[in-house]
């Protein structure tokens, strides 16, 4: 396929939102693409010089050789879900990543975003709102406080927000963020007019502390551990069967909860939701000490929010992952790409018993809807509904897409 990559220069020059990603990044990148090859010279984020190949035994910083098939899907103007991001050609084998690693996940969100700039004629971004006029003051919902419980055994000072009265609806959020994620569903008023909508921080999340002695740990979060604080946390709030609801780790874990403690529950819903995932990328640079941890983590979920999602939704998502602790997200991945594989479980659920439906949005690569059918396929009387035009954080990227396939979900839910 034809690349006019003699003109990055001018277009990452011309792009002012790629020099507070491309600080302090020098290296030499070889770009590969079937046959043809280019050398990107990069100085503090501009490429200074482009050389075409072919080259014999060319030395180089790193390496990024692309499927062309996979790289055409990835530029089409408007990619079609789940090829829209760099991290995606990696999840579908047509990126190979080789060199140094480092440079390339330490600017991670360089790359995507030059590399983005080939891509011809792709639909204008959503205008962003216009801010309210000065002195227009509003007070939200929703409270927050404080719980002081053991889990585990061990002393916890966990931060909950709650808004609305009526069944309860617990909230799980994504793995390396917390419950902040669920602002705009606290403050629908369809919603909490009905349930008691209950967001909480894990521990070593948000506003939630690690116990005492963390300074001596590795974090990791297993299937074990995360059922059993949602038990806890429903216990220790007193909550009556709630309904409970997470994304990403929070979507996997339900059905962990739907097999092991049926009657605790009135029924789950799993957004973004799946069996297992697997690795698709080295979890090391998550925490890594020449890589900032919380901004590799946004730039490697960046691409899992859907390209038509409102841009203030998008980057009030990742600044939540900018805020994680260091080797939070590494830890939650323990179970989501590693340990927490629930596929053996899922003849287990009587869906008469607890109900499971999983929503998943059709630009997540991560929690595909392929994934979710597969899922579903092995829960009898499960139920996946695939959502157009959302990614892997529904409720934040884009809570006005997910709220017409929402509401009528709780509502059957909570009636039970």
């Amino acid at each position: 396929m034809p690349l006019a990559v003699e003109t990055l220069p001018a277009r990452i020059a011309a792009t002012p939102a790629l020099a507070r990603w491309g600080r302090d990044l020098h290296a030499e990148v070889l770009l590969e693409v079937g046959d043809q090859a280019w050398m990107l010279s990069l100085r503090d984020g501009q490429v200074a010089r482009v050389q075409a190949g072919p080259f014999v035994m060319p030395s180089f910083t790193l390496a990024l050789r692309i499927d062309p098939e996979g790289l055409a899907r990835f530029l089409a103007p408007d990619p079609a879900p789940g090829w829209q991001d760099l991290l995606a050609l990696r999840r579908h084998g047509a990126l190979r990543v080789e060199g140094d690693t480092k440079p390339f996940f330490q600017h991670l969100m360089w790359f995507k975003g030059a590399l983005a700039l080939l891509r011809e004629g792709a639909a204008p971004k959503p205008a962003a709102p216009k801010p309210a006029p000065f002195g227009n003051v509003t007070a939200e919902p929703i409270t927050g406080r404080y719980y002081r419980m053991d889990i585990e055994g061990r002393p916890h000072r966990v931060y909950v927000e709650e808004a609305g009265e009526g069944v309860p609806l617990l909230l799980l959020h994504t793995a390396g963020s917390d419950g902040r994620q669920w602002r705009e569903l606290l403050n629908d008023t369809d919603v909490t007019r009905r349930f008691r909508c209950i967001a909480f921080d894990m521990p070593w999340h948000g506003k939630s502390s690690p116990p005492a002695g963390w300074e001596g740990e590795t974090y990791r979060l297993t299937t074990a551990g995360y059922t059993g604080l949602v038990v806890r946390m429903a216990e220790a709030l007193g909550l009556d069967r709630p309904v409970v609801m997470g994304c990403s780790i929070g979507g996997r874990i339900v059905l962990d909860l739907a097999a092991e403690h049926p009657d605790r529950f009135r029924g789950v819903i799993g957004l973004q939701g799946s069996a297992f995932t697997g690795r698709y990328y080295d979890l090391s640079v998550l925490h890594h000490p020449h890589i900032h941890g919380g901004e590799v983590s946004a730039a490697i979920v960046s691409g899992l929010v859907a390209p038509t999602a409102p841009e203030a939704g998008k980057w009030e998502t990742l600044w939540h992952y900018m805020q994680g602790g260091p080797g939070v997200f590494r830890g939650d991945l323990h179970f989501y790409s590693e340990e927490g594989d629930l596929r053996s479980k899922l003849a287990r659920i009587d869906t008469r018993r607890c109900p499971v439906v999983l929503m998943n949005g059709e630009y997540d690569y991560s929690a595909s809807p392929e994934a979710a059918r597969a899922t579903v396929a092995a829960i009898p009387g499960a139920e996946a509904i695939i959502m157009p035009g959302l990614g892997h954080f529904p409720m934040s990227e884009d809570y006005a897409a997910l709220r017409p396939h929402l509401l009528p979900v709780l509502e059957r839910l909570g009636a039970r």
